[in-house]
């Protein structure tokens, strides 16, 4: 074992070895490559003192190994440590000049989008991560995409005793060969593949027959007793509950309790009320029918999250990320029934026919009632939430929608010529949203009641297919799934980080207690305000219950979940899929993606349009004026990049929770009654039953 340890020294001595006369010292410099925003290349070039070096930098996913890495953004401030061999260091700093117009408005937005993550994301409660192995992939780079990394030499033995940032195995990319150190202070254990442990010579970072950059496991340092998990810049992870996620879901399960969980006994009521069991011939207030109300809520929540935001949380939570995004979607139902009541309960229906109803109403008149203190409480609370609404509608339901949908087309193999029609593609769908909402929710219901069954059947359908050629890992990926939300690896930050990944995921989808949903079910053509508040309990469920969990359990049952090939998000899905259905899917999920993203923009236009008209008035002009704002916004998000002003007013969409949750939590008592009110009548006949 010491005649190893010398050896190993001697071939790291010789190999590494630098002129120690010269002290360690580097230089930094940034290439712009283009006009467009996060693509600037920071290089770092270092000299003097021992070599290997370690590079440190200022953001936790640029590993310790990278002397150069390209997506910062500009109006960063990047801040490097080098080390070398001796633990002798020197830091250097660079601040990333924005140059184009799109560059400087970004740059500028970038202080608003902090000041809302830290509201929004702000954690009561935070500790750091402990955990009892660190796995070792290889590499950490993330600029790797024309690298194969192979094991050249194992420095250490399999069972032997290792140190924090000790070397224990040496790494070659052709030429190019650098030591690998271990994670912690414990027992270095070899990986195995296919049931043999990895050995010299195997590769462990290369790019498989899809060419999806693929990682295999070097090994795992198993801890006496838990330590730290190290980010891949030598961070301690630290896991907490951010505060926008603890107000979601806190609300959820207090409305859960107060109405005698509606969510479930509710449900057989709610398909009878979509199929017109309860409608009365007479004409009712409102514009839509219930599953038109339905339809159009939902097509604003399913979409790019059930696609991309679900492998984001099985890829850093485990599959058990998905049992608490189920749960979290049962108990969202609550809250939609309390909000989608208030909403018919509160809104107005002008001369015309037009209906105007949502947060802005209740939250101003329901609490109107209740004294002139909470009278000025309700203008102020209607007001931010108006403001925050039509924020998020050119952002998140606008700019965010239409730019994803056209890169996810410019991603189709053979379109990459198309990523320089940016504009064309806004303007066409621009075109396409124009001619939908011109004619107010009677028109986006006409096509949203058509599209949203149609796309959520393909995809629902094309997972089970899925699902059906995986059935050998049926039994295996519901165990995993189980396992991993009671018992998950410490890498995924134990039962409380996978718990908070699968509520935080489901939130963020199905917007149950965000507000939006109301407006759109406030057109329902009812006079039963808990009827529509019945109706609604179905959209977390088909969001997330339905269309979130038949994601994750395709990249589950396929592998992906275990070996995410480097891939992330929607290109995690997309892989899941192809791998099983082949490359046809590719066009399928990116149909699928337009028409989400389509949907998403016409239900959002509507929701921004009547915060709109509630701060500058119910007229034709205000509404005008709204609209060609909308589609303006549409051709840009296509167009342009503005990465920070995307990013604002998605927060926004997040931030309008904090006033809707606050007057649901104010007004629940009443909707509490007229829920058992309305029940009663069911029971007695006082409501027909027409069907």
């Amino acid at each position: 074992m010491r005649l190893a340890k010398i050896l190993a020294t001697i071939f790291l001595l010789s190999n590494f070895a630098f002129s120690q006369d010269k002290p360690l010292s580097a230089e930094i410099s940034t290439n712009d490559q283009s006009q467009a925003i996060d693509d600037v290349e920071v290089i770092i070039e270092a000299e003097g003192g021992e070599r290997p070096y370690k590079y440190v930098w200022n953001d936790e996913n640029i590993s310790i190994y990278n002397d150069k890495y390209s997506g910062w953004s500009e109006g960063d401030s990047v801040i490097v440590t080098v080390i070398d061999a001796k633990d002798d260091s020197v830091t250097v700093r660079a601040f990333v000049e924005p140059n184009s117009f799109s560059e400087h408005v970004n740059n500028t937005m970038k202080p608003a989008v902090n000041v809302l993550q830290t509201i929004l994301f702000a954690e009561p409660w935070s500790d750091t991560v402990k955990v009892n192995d660190f796995v070792l992939k290889a590499p950490f780079a993330i600029n790797a995409e024309k690298t194969n990394y192979t094991l050249k030499k194992w420095l250490k033995e399999d069972g032997e005793q290792v140190e924090h940032l000790e070397p224990v195995a040496i790494l070659k990319d052709g030429d190019k060969e650098f030591p690998f150190y271990a994670m912690g202070n414990g027992t270095l254990v070899y990986g195995t593949h296919e049931g043999q442990k990895v050995k010299e010579g195997d590769k462990v970072y290369f790019k498989n027959k899809r060419g999806n950059r693929s990682e295999k496991v070097l090994g795992k340092i198993d801890y006496a007793a838990p330590q730290p998990f190290y980010f891949k810049n030598l961070s301690n992870k630290s896991q907490g509950i951010p505060l926008i996620v603890v107000w979601l879901v806190c609300g959820a399960i207090f409305f859960t309790i107060r109405m005698k969980f509606i969510q479930f006994r509710g449900v057989r009521h709610a398909i009878d009320l979509v199929r017109g069991r309860y409608d009365d011939p007479n004409e009712h207030a409102g514009e839509v029918t219930h599953f038109q109300a339905l339809v159009t809520a939902l097509s604003a929540t399913v979409g790019l999250g059930n696609i991309a935001g679900v492998a984001i949380a099985i890829s850093m939570g485990g599959p058990g990320a998905t049992f608490w995004m189920i749960l979290a979607g049962l108990i969202g139902m609550a809250s939609k029934f309390v909000e989608c009541t208030l909403g018919v309960k509160y809104r107005h229906q002008k001369e015309d026919g037009e209906v105007f109803g949502g947060p802005m109403y209740y939250l101003s008149r329901g609490l109107e009632k209740r004294g002139p203190g909470f009278k000025q409480l309700g203008k102020v609370l209607a007001i931010l939430f108006a403001i925050l609404c039509v924020g998020g509608s050119l952002g998140g339901g606008n700019m965010f929608q239409v730019n994803q949908a056209f890169n996810q087309l410019a991603e189709i193999p053979g379109w990459e010529g198309f990523s320089s029609y940016g504009l064309y593609f806004g303007i066409g769908m621009a075109i396409l949203v124009g001619i939908v909402i011109v004619g107010g929710i009677k028109s986006i219901a006409k096509v949203t009641d058509k599209i949203v069954p149609t796309m959520v059947g393909i995809y629902v359908v094309s997972a089970l297919v899925i699902i059906g050629f995986n059935y050998d890992n049926l039994g295996h990926g519901f165990s995993t799934i189980i396992s991993g939300a009671f018992s998950p690896d410490a890498m995924y930050g134990g039962f409380i980080g996978v718990l908070i990944l699968g509520f935080q995921r489901a939130a963020f989808s199905n917007e149950a207690g965000v507000g939006s949903a109301p407006i759109a079910h406030a057109a329902a053509k009812t006079d039963e305000p808990v009827s529509e508040g019945v109706v609604a309990i179905l959209e977390p469920f088909i969001d997330t219950v339905v269309v979130c969990t038949m994601t994750a359990l395709v990249i589950i049952f396929t592998g992906y979940a275990q070996d995410p090939e480097g891939l992330e998000g929607a290109a995690l899905t997309s892989a899941a899929f192809s791998s099983s259905l082949g490359d046809w899917s590719l066009y399928v999920l990116s149909f699928a993606v337009v028409l989400f993203a389509f949907s998403t923009m016409i239900s959002w236009s509507y929701y921004g349009l009547k915060a709109w008209t509630y701060v500058f008035g119910e007229t034709k002009v205000s509404a005008l004026i709204y609209k060609f704002i909308f589609l303006i916004f549409v051709v840009i998000g296509a167009s342009v990049g503005l990465g920070a002003v995307i990013d604002f007013s998605d927060l926004m969409i997040l931030g309008m929770a904090f006033p809707n949750i606050l007057g649901l939590l104010i007004m629940s008592g009443e909707v509490k009654n007229d829920l058992k009110d309305y029940f009663s009548r069911i029971k007695s006949g006082a409501i027909k039953r027409f069907k």
